[in-house]
C-alpha cells in the first residue's frame, strides 16, 4: 500500500496538472499540503521531530553546501551567458523590487514547505520501503523533478531533477530540514537572479 500511496501522491497528483492550468498559484497549494504533512509527522511517534530543523547540522554541513553552490553558480551562470545571454539578470534589471521581494519571501513561503514534503516526509515515510540509500535519493530526485511538470517546460524538470538529487543527498546525510532548505533557497535565488526564473512561475505556463 505504501508504494501505491507514494505513486499517487508524488506521481499521480503532479500528473493531474497536465490536464489543465493549476487552479491556484503553487505556493498557495503548497501551504495546505505542508500543513497536512506537518500534522502527519507530528502524530507519528516514530518520527524524530528534531529533523524539522536540526540546526546542529549547520556547522558540519554548511561548508559542503556552499562549495557545491559556488560550483553550481559558475556552471549555471556560464550556461546562461553562453546559451541565452539575453536572459542574463533580466529579472533584476526589469523588476528589481519584485526580485528583492522574491529573495526575501521565497525561502519561507516556498522552499521550506517543499523540503518538508519532499525531503522530511518522503524520507521518513518511504525510506524503509525503498531500502537502498542510492535508490531512495534517485527516486526522490525524480519525484521532485516530476512535480515541476506543472510549469510545462523541460528545463524546469531537468534542473529540478539535478537539484533534487543534490538536496536529497544533503538531507540523507544530515537529516536537517533547515540545512537543505538553505541549500534549496540558495539555488532558487540563483535561478531567479541569473534569468532562469521565467521557467519556474506560472507566467511561463502556456
Amino acid at each position: 500500500m505504501l508504494w501505491l500511496e507514494m505513486m499517487v501522491l508524488f506521481a499521480g497528483i503532479p500528473a493531474l496538472t497536465l490536464l489543465g492550468r493549476p487552479p491556484a498559484p503553487v505556493f498557495l497549494l503548497l501551504w495546505p499540503a505542508a500543513a497536512a504533512t506537518l500534522w502527519f509527522l507530528h502524530c507519528d511517534r516514530t518520527f524524530d521531530r528534531a529533523q524539522l530543523w536540526n540546526a546542529a547540522a549547520l556547522k558540519p554541513g554548511l561548508h559542503g553546501v556552499l562549495l557545491r553552490f559556488a560550483l553550481g553558480t559558475v556552471g549555471l551562470s556560464l550556461a546562461v551567458l553562453l546559451l541565452a545571454p539575453g536572459l542574463w539578470l533580466n529579472f533584476v534589471r526589469q523588476r528589481p523590487i519584485i526580485w528583492a521581494a522574491v529573495m526575501v519571501l521565497y525561502p519561507a513561503l516556498s522552499v521550506y514547505p517543499q523540503e518538508l514534503i519532499y525531503r522530511t516526509f518522503f524520507f521518513h515515510r518511504y525510506g524503509r520501503l525503498i531500502g537502498s540509500s542510492r535508490v531512495l535519493i534517485l527516486v526522490n530526485a525524480l519525484a521532485f523533478g516530476w512535480l515541476h511538470v506543472l510549469f510545462r517546460n523541460e528545463l524546469a524538470v531537468v534542473l529540478t531533477v539535478v537539484g533534487g538529487f543534490v538536496f536529497a543527498h544533503t538531507y540523507h546525510k544530515t537529516r536537517s530540514t533547515l540545512l537543505v532548505s538553505i541549500e534549496h533557497a540558495l539555488y532558487g535565488a540563483l535561478i531567479f537572479t541569473i534569468g532562469l526564473g521565467m521557467y519556474f512561475y506560472h507566467g511561463a505556463v502556456r
